[in-house]
């Protein structure tokens, strides 16, 4: 009878596999909060709505500032419905700026890219699939919802917030030329390393965070891709935008200015 002849495969070397089977993509959102009791639990569940709908490897880091209204307590019980794979909370004593909120997250995000939003519901999550495309379509380093471009827009704001933000958004274009339509917003997605190395650069911390990270990302000539998104204002609790971010919001855009 004759011997069968078994060959085997010789061993697939490890750049192989690499090739073969590539790294799934994971995002990280970063999600400050100060005194988001009601609007917590909202935008989480539609963050995890849209990830689960679209098959997309996700986790949520919640950063509460010391919210007086327990928000630090909703956050808990999310993160245990959810799991502390999918809810990360991450909390400081004390409200210290948006900047450093994000300093902060960054630390504990183990996604290759990350996210940033507001938590209020002022940013829809239904944007971040559409996000990911114009990202993986341009090999953008950083995607940016923008209000100002295509079918973009505000709803909800009164004469004098669409004023203010209108005002603020022409005297940076005009400043500082940064190459996206809307300096101003928070809603982006971000390559981990490019986040990274930006903050480094960065020395605001409040609102001018924002405006600072896209101004750097033109200096260091990362590749910024945008998106049109409605941003609809908040429906529980109160805007943080007041008299004193004007002010430092102004400051911090005449020393870019200056320094750019």
């Amino acid at each position: 009878m004759a011997s069968l002849e078994v060959r085997r495969s010789p061993p697939r070397s490890r750049r192989q596999l690499e090739v073969r089977s590539p790294r799934r993509d994971k995002y990280s959102v970063l999600l400050p909060t100060y005194n988001e009791r009601e609007n917590l639990p909202l935008i989480v569940w539609l963050l995890v709505k849209s990830f689960s709908e679209s098959g997309i490897n996700y986790e949520i880091i919640i950063i509460d500032d010391g919210s007086p209204d327990g928000t630090r307590d909703v956050a808990e019980q999310l993160e245990k419905i959810y799991g502390s794979d999918r809810i990360l909370l991450k909390p400081r004593e004390k409200k210290l700026g948006l900047g450093t909120a994000y300093i902060h997250g960054m630390k504990h995000a183990t996604g290759n890219y990350v996210i940033i939003m507001d938590a209020d519901l002022s940013h829809h999550p239904k944007f971040i699939p559409e996000f990911i495309r114009k990202q993986k379509e341009g090999n953008f380093d950083i995607v940016s919802g923008t209000r100002y471009k295509g079918n973009g827009g505000v709803y909800g704001w009164d004469l004098k917030r669409k004023i203010i933000s209108r005002g603020a958004n022409f005297l940076t274009q005009i400043l500082l030329r940064p190459g996206a339509s809307d300096l101003t917003g928070s809603f982006r997605l971000y390559r981990k390393e490019v986040l990274e190395k930006l903050m480094e650069k960065c020395v605001s911390k409040g609102y001018v965070f924002q405006m600072e990270m896209i101004v750097r990302a033109r200096q260091l000539n990362y590749t910024i891709g945008e998106v049109p998104i409605s941003f609809v204002d908040r429906v529980y609790g109160e805007s943080k935008l007041g008299g004193n971010e004007i002010v430092s919001f102004l400051k911090g855009l005449f020393t870019l200015f200056a320094t750019t």
